[in-house]
């Protein structure tokens, strides 16, 4: 991952290309560009059968250049950066600040490429790009561009399991202010690859994340309570906390200044409550203090991994 920053301070977190997608999309680029020069040079052949050989051979080389160093940079320059074989590879040539290129960086890639693609047959490129941290060639350092990846594979967010429904609602009257952010991020890890796990090595884990929760929210753990059910009840509890919060309807306030009267004008009457006498109850007795039996002491506990 590449972070590039904007003018307006904007981080791109962009993904720079790296040598066998870019040599894959060169691949496919010349092959559809020597198709092309193959029949035009047919094309030109019977064109110019009228002509001598010294003019043939002027015909045929710069029809060569122009298909193998026009056509790519008329195709970037219109494309924005995506030709045939980035288009299949999914890659696009972009600037430094991540901008779309112009002509001139299209002029200046494509200079660069008759003595770093075909001169060389590919080696000083392939060369450059493995020495640069962001796989650039020379023509991409000359003209102040980056070939990034524009398909970048999307990650599956696995949802976490839901507790068992003896649980559900238990643990509303639980502190969890003080949790920080890493500690949710981690149990949300662990109860999405709990079942991947060995199971001791994962009652373990979940032993000692439990120990943190209850840990951060001061409260005693839970008798009884397996630790992976309990991290997954308190999750739960945090989401559906955070849901009641972002659905809560916001209430109205209607507010504004008390009109003041007008000079002059006469004040309306106010009415005056009406009181009636109301009977007093009889006191009634307090009944009789029993003291209570003395409770046992807490029992000290924790979640321990199995044997």
């Amino acid at each position: 991952m590449s972070d590039l920053v904007t003018g307006d301070a904007v981080v791109l977190g962009l993904r720079p290309a790296r040598v066998p997608s870019r040599a894959l999309a060169i691949v496919l680029d010349l092959a559809v560009y020597i198709a092309g020069y193959l029949i035009l040079s047919v094309g030109l052949t019977v064109a110019t059968a009228s002509l001598d050989d010294a003019a043939q051979a002027a015909v045929g080389v710069a029809g060569f250049v122009l298909l193998l160093v026009g056509v790519p940079i008329a195709v970037e320059t219109l494309s924005h950066g995506r030709s045939l074989g980035k288009l299949a590879c999914g890659l696009r040539v972009v600037r430094d600040d991540g901008g779309p290129i112009r002509f001139r960086h299209a002029l200046v890639r494509g200079a660069m490429g008759v003595v770093e693609l075909i001169m060389t047959f590919g080696a000083v490129a392939c060369i450059a790009s493995l020495v640069s941290a962001r796989g650039r060639r020379l023509g991409d350092v000359f003209a102040g561009t980056l070939v990034i990846r524009e398909r970048v594979p999307g990650t599956r967010v696995m949802p976490v399991p839901p507790p068992p429904p003896w649980l559900a609602g238990r643990f509303s009257g639980l502190d969890l202010s003080a949790v920080p952010d890493g500690l949710w991020l981690a149990i949300r890890q662990y109860l999405t690859r709990m079942n991947q796990l060995d199971p001791q090595v994962g009652a373990a884990m979940a032993a000692r994340l439990a120990d943190d929760l209850v840990s951060r929210t001061g409260a005693p753990p839970p008798a009884g309570i397996p630790a992976a059910a309990f991290l997954m009840a308190v999750v739960h509890e945090r989401q559906s906390r955070d849901a009641a919060r972002a659905f809560a309807p916001v209430p109205r306030h209607v507010s504004g200044p008390v009109p003041a009267a007008m000079p002059g004008a006469v004040p309306a009457a106010v009415p005056v409550p009406v009181t009636t006498p109301v009977a007093t109850p009889a006191p009634l007795t307090a009944p009789p203090v029993v003291p209570a039996a003395p409770s046992a002491p807490p029992r000290a506990g924790g979640f321990a991994p199995p044997a």
